[in-house]
């Protein structure tokens, strides 16, 4: 039986579906009842009819920018035969961050974690619990690896798993301010070497 969404959610998935590049570009702090009105046509009182207030918005923004990348990922690396090439798409995905099957102004974890670190712990929370489930997500595909002989044995996984975050998100937030992807190019293939110097 199909499941069919109420005109409540089929509204508010317009809403976080409309408002989604908005939040990702100018952020919690620089985007306004006024860009949400805007951008989806409808009043502030149906915003507040379907979230709580801004906040709620962009929350939820975060939770489906996430999940898109998070599911190009899943897609990839379910895909992907040996351990080894499962994690190079966390490279290979994240190189094409200004590619249009991204979320509009990049990476929500980098973008949401930069803004809202001193400024509101919800969202903080939400970056924070990204990157966490990322760290072990890294860390099973290592473990992996290494219980079918591809990498070697003793490697630090969570040192590993938190320098391969650290140079993609670096990667990221580098070449956005510099406007160069050649420079997120030579820290993808750190990364790259990084994960290859794994195997056996």
């Amino acid at each position: 039986m199909e499941n069919k969404l109420s005109k409540a959610d089929r509204t508010r998935q317009f809403i976080i579906e409309t408002t989604a590049g908005i939040f990702n570009m100018k952020g919690y702090a620089g985007t306004s009842m006024s860009d949400i009105t805007e951008a989806t046509g409808l009043t502030k009182g149906s915003i507040y009819g379907n979230f709580g207030n801004k906040e709620d918005v962009a929350l939820a923004v975060f939770d489906y920018n996430h999940s898109r990348v998070s599911g190009i990922i899943q897609q990839r690396i379910q895909a992907a035969k040996t351990y080894h090439d499962k994690l190079m798409v966390y490279a290979q995905v994240y190189d094409q961050f200004t590619r249009s099957t991204f979320p509009q102004g990049g990476c929500p974890i980098l973008n949401t974690a930069t803004e809202a670190d001193d400024t509101n712990s919800l969202l903080k929370d939400r970056a924070a619990k990204a990157i966490l489930k990322w760290k072990k997500n890294v860390q099973d595909l290592i473990q992996g690896g290494i219980d079918a002989g591809e990498f070697k044995e003793g490697l630090d996984h969570s040192r590993l798993a938190l320098s391969i975050i650290a140079m993609i998100e670096g990667g990221i937030m580098i070449s956005k301010v510099t406007n160069s992807q050649a420079c997120l190019d030579k820290i993808m293939t750190t990364v790259e070497l990084l994960i290859s110097d794994m195997k056996v």
